[in-house]
C-alpha cells in the first residue's frame, strides 16, 4: 500500500508539470468530436484538465465522479494535434486515467477481463476459439456486402449493433508462427498482427504476408503474441499494460529484425508511442530495451510507401474508393499520405476523398461500450460523408475504424463495403 501510495504521489506530480503548458485557449473545442456533440465543457480537453488541477482533491470529493469524466473521451488525440501550446494531452489523460484507477481499483468485471483474460493470451485465444463456433446460434447477418451481423435476441451489451463476427479461423491457425530469411527484398520484418486482425479480420493479416512475400521479405511472426496492451492501459489497468508490453518484448526480442510492423493504427501508436510513454517506473534497461522496440515500430502502409517505394500510377479507373484517416495514424504517427499511395496503386480503383476524412470515426474502444449513443452519433457523421463521396468501397488502416464504420453502414442498410488499405493493394500482386 505505501509503494502504491508513493506511486501515486509521482504520477500526482508529473502530471502537475505537463498540464502547466495549458493556456485554456479552447482550441480543442474545435475538433473534438465529443464536445461537438454535447457542447459541454467538461468532455472536451481544456475542461478535463481543469478538473486534473485538482485531482487528489477531487478523487477523494467524488471519485467515480472523476473517472466518469475521464472516460468520456475518445482517445483519438484531436486536441492534441491542434494544440498551439502543444499541450500532450493524451499522455496526460492516459496517466490521469492509471491515477485513478490505482486510488479506486479495477471492477469485478474489469479485472475478469484483463487480469484473467487478456495477460494469458493462450487461455484468451482458446475463450475466442471456442465463442467462434456457438456465435451462429446467437447471431445473424445483417448486411451480405459488409458482412456483419446483429444478434438474434435481445442482449444488453449488444443491443443494436451490428458488429463482425468472429473468424472461422484466426490468422494465427490459418498462417502459423513465420521464421524465414531474406531474399531480394534484404529486409527482415516482424510482423504484428494485434488481436482484431487475428480474430475478427484475418484476411486483413494474409494480405499483409503475400504483400510482404511478394517483395521477397524476411518475416519474422512469432506464436504467442500478447495484445498491445491498449484496452488495459486506457481502463488505468498499469499493472495489466506491463504485463503485456513485457510478454510481447519477450518474444520479439529473440530474433534481430529491420522493422517491426503492423496493419492496426491504434496498435502502432501504442508501440511506438505509449510503451516508452509509461516505462518511467522500470529500469534503465528494460526502459532502453522497451524504446528499442518502440523505434523499430512502423506502419504497414508507411513502410510500402516510405521503405518499399512503392509509388502510384496515373489515377486508375473501376471501383470507386474512398480513405478514412484512423485518427492514432494521422494524429499520432502522422502517416496519411502513404495509404492514399497504395490505394492509387491498384489500376482498377479510382480514388475519391470524402469530406472531413480524418474526422474521428467514434470508436475509442471501451468509449463504444460505455457511451454507445454518443459513439453513433459521431460515426453517423463519418457513415454520411462516406456515402455522400460516391465510393463503393471505404478504406481504412485499422481494423477498429472498420469494425465502426461497418456498423454505422450496415444499420442504415448501405451496400459500401469496408477494407483495410492492404487487402486493396494486395489484389494487385
Amino acid at each position: 500500500m505505501h509503494e502504491d501510495l508513493h506511486q501515486l504521489a509521482k504520477m500526482l506530480h508529473e502530471l502537475d508539470d505537463q498540464m502547466v503548458a495549458c493556456m485554456k485557449c479552447g482550441m480543442c473545442q474545435a475538433v473534438c468530436p465529443v464536445f461537438s456533440e454535447t457542447m459541454k465543457e467538461g468532455d472536451v480537453a481544456r475542461g478535463k484538465i481543469a478538473l486534473l488541477e485538482n485531482l487528489s482533491h477531487e478523487m477523494i470529493a467524488d471519485a467515480e465522479g472523476v473517472q466518469e469524466k475521464l472516460n468520456k473521451c475518445l482517445l483519438c488525440g484531436s486536441c492534441a494535434a491542434n494544440c498551439p501550446s502543444g499541450v500532450k494531452v493524451l499522455d496526460i489523460f492516459f496517466k490521469a486515467r492509471v491515477i485513478v484507477n490505482t486510488y479506486m481499483g479495477l471492477s469485478a468485471t474489469k479485472k475478469a477481463i484483463f487480469k484473467g483474460l487478456l495477460t494469458k493470451p493462450a487461455l484468451f485465444n482458446s475463450v475466442l476459439d471456442v465463442a467462434s463456433k456457438f456465435q451462429g446460434a446467437f447471431t445473424k447477418t445483417a448486411n451480405e456486402v459488409i458482412g456483419s451481423s446483429c444478434s438474434r435476441i435481445n442482449a444488453p451489451v449488444i443491443g443494436e449493433r451490428h458488429f463482425m463476427p468472429l473468424a472461422k479461423k484466426p490468422l494465427r491457425k490459418l498462417e502459423p508462427a513465420l521464421n524465414t530469411r531474406p531474399g531480394k527484398g534484404g529486409y527482415r520484418v516482424a510482423f504484428f498482427p494485434g488481436c482484431v486482425i487475428d480474430k475478427i479480420y484475418p484476411q486483413v493479416g494474409q494480405a499483409v504476408l503475400k504483400a510482404l512475400r511478394h517483395h521477397e521479405l524476411g518475416i519474422y511472426m512469432p506464436a504467442g503474441q500478447a495484445c498491445c496492451g491498449i484496452p488495459a492501459l486506457a481502463s488505468g489497468d498499469k499493472e495489466s499494460f506491463d504485463k503485456l508490453v513485457k510478454c510481447n518484448l519477450e518474444i520479439f526480442e529473440k530474433e534481430n529484425f529491420d522493422y517491426l510492423l503492423t496493419a492496426c493504427a491504434t496498435c502502432t501508436a501504442t508501440i511506438h508511442e505509449l510503451w516508452p510513454m509509461m516505462s518511467g517506473d522500470k529500469t534503465e534497461s528494460m526502459q532502453e530495451r522497451i524504446a528499442a522496440l518502440a523505434a523499430k515500430t512502423m506502419d504497414v502502409n508507411q513502410f510500402m510507401v516510405d521503405v518499399l517505394k512503392v509509388a502510384a500510377p496515373v489515377q486508375g479507373h473501376g471501383t470507386k474508393v474512398t480513405y478514412h484517416d484512423p485518427c492514432h495514424l494521422k494524429k499520432s504517427m502522422k502517416v496519411f499520405e502513404q495509404p492514399r499511395a497504395l490505394l492509387k496503386s491498384n489500376p482498377k480503383v479510382e480514388f475519391v476523398e470524402m469530406s472531413e476524412a480524418d474526422r474521428c470515426c467514434g470508436c475509442g474502444g471501451s468509449f463504444n461500450l460505455q457511451h454507445y449513443g454518443l459513439s453513433k452519433d459521431i460515426g453517423k457523421i463519418k457513415r454520411d460523408n462516406i456515402v455522400a463521396s460516391g465510393a463503393q468501397v471505404v478504406a481504412t488502416g485499422c481494423p477498429a475504424c472498420m469494425m465502426q464504420i461497418s456498423d454505422m453502414l450496415s444499420q442504415h442498410g448501405d451496400k459500401i463495403a469496408v477494407k483495410h488499405v492492404m487487402e486493396i493493394y494486395a489484389e494487385t500482386l
